[in-house]
């Protein structure tokens, strides 16, 4: 353990935070499109279709928020 610190940090804590905020960020996403394609009576195709278009930026957030972490916790010193 104290290797991997000294080489800057810890990967398995930039994965485990990455895989938490993905999915709370694609559960949302998938949320809002099954929820304005209900309010909107669009059906089951206009709901995924929401769904998929609400997930491209929740995808994009989460590669971001990834290279944060990870830029992050390699910059970090003991």
């Amino acid at each position: 353990m104290a290797a991997s610190s000294a080489r800057g940090g810890q990967p398995l804590t930039v994965i485990s935070a990455t895989v938490f905020v993905g999915i709370q960020a694609l559960a949302t996403a998938l949320a809002a499109g099954w929820a304005v394609g209900g309010l909107f009576n669009l059906g089951d195709v206009g709901e995924y279709g929401l769904m998929a278009i609400f997930s491209v930026p929740a995808l994009y957030a989460t590669f971001r928020y990834a290279r944060s972490a990870a830029h992050a916790e390699s910059t970090l010193t003991n």
